[in-house]
């Protein structure tokens, strides 16, 4: 019997709210959902096929980029170990021969490259 109350109960709120809203906002608002979920799946589309394509693409050019990483850190370790050489040559020349740079070049010069491991 109780359950039979609360039966009644439900259904009555039910349509209660069916007199709340007009069918045709009902229809309304369906349509418009489901122009949103096509326009959302034709989205999903595209950036699936973009990842898949962007994955392609790195997948390609990543060995390419890590070889050129190495080739740059090892070049950047020997214009380092040159620029070093030609210090301690420049260093030993004014040690030797005072007056070989007389036009002042001999001054410490900052080193003005850029740090290119600094982030």
């Amino acid at each position: 019997m109780e359950e039979e109350s609360i039966r009644e109960a439900s259904n009555e709120v039910c349509r209660e709210f069916k007199t709340l809203i007009d069918e045709r906002d009902l229809d309304s608002l369906k349509q418009l959902q489901l122009l949103i979920l096509g326009r959302l799946q034709d989205s999903n589309a595209v950036l699936s096929h973009f990842n898949e394509n962007s994955e392609n693409c790195f997948a390609e050019v990543s060995a390419d980029f890590s070889r050129n990483t190495r080739l740059l850190k090892s070049m950047k370790l020997d214009l380092d170990y040159i620029f070093q050489k030609l210090r301690s040559m420049k260093d030993k020349i004014l040690a030797t021969y005072p007056d070989a740079f007389p036009d002042g070049s001999a001054k410490e010069v900052l080193d003005r490259r850029p740090d290119l491991e600094m982030p």
